[in-house]
């Protein structure tokens, strides 16, 4: 990323993020606060509807008395209801529908002291219907009570109250009540902008709310969470069976946040055109300040680009501001570096020579470590049994010849200074078994080894692996600190899930082991846990191992031995 690209957002970000922070928190604040008063407002609302009702209901109520009233002195009802008498019957069935009209009510009904229905102004054909219970239930509710009734066009909700009266030595119970629709509950909320619903437990009649067109186009917005009040009001079912069922109804007061959305809606179009014009702004801004920086830089890392040990005689331009100061700091540096540069390959020169010393050191060690352990043999066999010198020698010559053809092989190659190395099919189990027998003579180490048989060759130079073989050994007898102890070479073969299997060796010892960090680091080069070595032992392994395309692992904990595992390509295995 260039750095106009840079500059040009982080005034974007300088510039957007404090804006996008601010619209966001008076939105917040908005909303919080508009929602408060919504609340404030809908439970105003709640409690002026509650005492609405109430008012409706004692209405109601004033107007059952006042025809009970009326009945108690009617001789023609008394005639009708208490004698019987058959030529009053039809001034009977339309009693109710007579006064329902005067007293202003929506429903009326009279029923005897069984429940039964002697005279009904809503619905005429109810005539002679029991609804027991009906008078018990809306007597229970003392008060406020919805009542579901039927009508010659259906069922309708009605506010009712309930009047008893006695007429001779019968009980007779007046029910009356004021429809509850669309249109009531609209006058129960006052203001077009609240929504009053009467939800019933049972779905029974269907949920009344205020028709859409009270509340101007569309339906109440439902984006913004909404103020909801509301309070239970008995709701008694009747009209449909013999049963009478009561439950809880709910009326709810619902405040939309239709304004709210429209003063929000506000809100973000202001904010969208400040975040623009600040954008805009910043955009232009970042242009210049970024052409004032980049077209200096730009020539300054063309000038820098041509640096290197062999031309550093490029002049800079000094100036007055930061990127002048960096030029006159760069052409100092190039100052310091071109008398440098000789110092620098001189020491080149002598680190190269004392590494290739030490390598060679320590190549030349391994390969009279054999011949020191064979000599060591043969002067002990020679003290205890001189008799035995001749066969032991005879035994040990292979040893001493291998070992004086490593070491002028190791010469030949250092000679050219860039070995070449010579591939071809190995017999692994050979080497390593030559590789122990040499390395055998130390009384405090045990050699073992454990070694696959039919094992597959392996195509590489057999100096190089005799140098790992060697490498490993020498430093796992090492690793004992000349204390009585066990060194086990063993072959294998590894199976893998693509391609040929792999000739593994592990070299495992029982010496001092090492820890997490020295695991990680022993394959660095001139990185060494003895005293006196020369920390290349591990890293030509890696090197040699690397060039024969194979890997090189280890496990050690301290105080419980290492092992140390390679893994070759096999050259010729065949699967039976």
């Amino acid at each position: 990323m260039s750095l106009r690209t840079r500059l040009l957002l982080a005034f974007a970000v300088v510039v957007l993020i404090p804006i996008a922070v601010l619209a966001f928190g008076i939105r917040q604040e908005m909303t919080r606060r508009l929602s408060d008063e919504y609340r404030l407002r809908v439970d105003t609302v709640v409690q002026v509807i509650r005492e609405d009702l109430e008012r409706e209901s004692a209405g109601v109520a004033q107007r059952l008395a006042s025809l009970k009233d009326a009945l108690l002195n009617d001789n023609r009802f008394r005639l009708a209801a208490v004698a019987g008498v058959e030529s009053e019957r039809d001034y009977l069935l339309d009693y109710a529908g007579t006064a329902m009209r005067l007293t202003g009510l929506s429903m009326l009904q009279i029923q005897d002291s069984d429940g039964t229905i002697i005279s009904s102004g809503h619905f005429r054909n109810e005539h002679g219907r029991i609804e027991a219970g009906l008078a018990s239930a809306l007597a229970n509710a003392r008060g406020v009570a919805l009542l579901t009734t039927r009508a010659a066009d259906g069922e309708f909700v009605a506010l009712a109250r309930v009047e008893p009266f006695v007429l001779g030595d019968r009980t007779f119970t007046i029910v009356g009540g004021r429809t509850v629709d669309d249109e009531f509950l609209a006058r129960l909320a006052r203001d077009r902008a609240i929504v009053v619903t009467l939800v019933s437990a049972t779905g029974d009649p269907p949920t009344l709310r205020l028709p859409s067109k009270t509340l101007g186009p569309g339906q109440p917005d439902t984006t913004y969470p909404a103020a909801v009040g509301e309070f239970q009001v008995p709701l008694i079912h009747a009209g449909t069976d013999d049963a009478v069922k009561v439950e809880q109804a709910r009326l709810q007061v619902i405040q939309p946040a239709t304004p709210l959305r429209a003063l929000l809606r506000s809100a973000d179009s202001w904010f969208a055109v400040t975040a623009a014009a600040a954008g805009l702004t910043a955009l232009l801004l970042a242009v210049w300040v970024s052409s004032r920086i980049s077209r200096p830089l730009a020539t300054l890392a063309e000038k820098t680009a041509v640096l290197d040990l062999d031309r550093l005689d490029v002049d800079f331009d000094a100036g007055t501001d930061e990127v002048g100061r960096l030029s006159r700091l760069l052409g100092d540096l190039a100052g310091r570096l071109h008398t440098s540069t000789a110092r620098v390959r001189e020491a080149e020169r002598r680190a190269t020579v004392g590494d290739l010393a030490r390598q060679i050191n320590h190549d030349i060690k391994n390969g009279l470590i054999p011949l020191r352990n064979v000599m060591r043999h043969l002067a002990q066999v020679e003290r205890e049994e001189p008799a035995a010198l001749s066969s032991v020698f005879a035994e040990r010559r292979q040893t001493i010849d291998s070992s004086i053809a490593y070491l002028e092989t190791l010469a030949t190659s250092y000679q050219r200074l860039s070995p070449r190395l010579d591939r071809r099919g190995i017999d692994l189990n050979a080497l390593v078994t030559d590789v122990v027998s040499a390395a055998r003579g130390r009384q405090d180490v045990r050699f073992e080894t454990d070694l696959a048989s039919r094992l597959p060759r392996v195509v590489g130079d057999p100096i190089a692996f005799r140098r790992i073989l060697e490498n490993l050994t020498s430093n796992a007898v090492d690793s004992l600190e000349s204390k009585p102890g066990r060194v086990t070479v063993s072959t294998t073969v590894v199976e893998r899930e693509v391609g040929a299997p792999a000739i593994r060796v592990t070299v495992a010892d029982t010496g001092r082991g090492m820890s997490s960090g020295e695991t990680e680091r022993i394959f660095n080069d001139f990185y060494t846990t003895k005293e006196g070595g020369t920390g290349l032992g591990l890293s030509i392994v890696r090197r040699l191992v690397m060039d024969m395309h194979g890997t090189v692992g280890v496990e050690s904990e301290p105080g419980r031995g290492t092992r140390i595992t390679i893994d070759i390509p096999a050259d010729d295995f065949k699967r039976t």
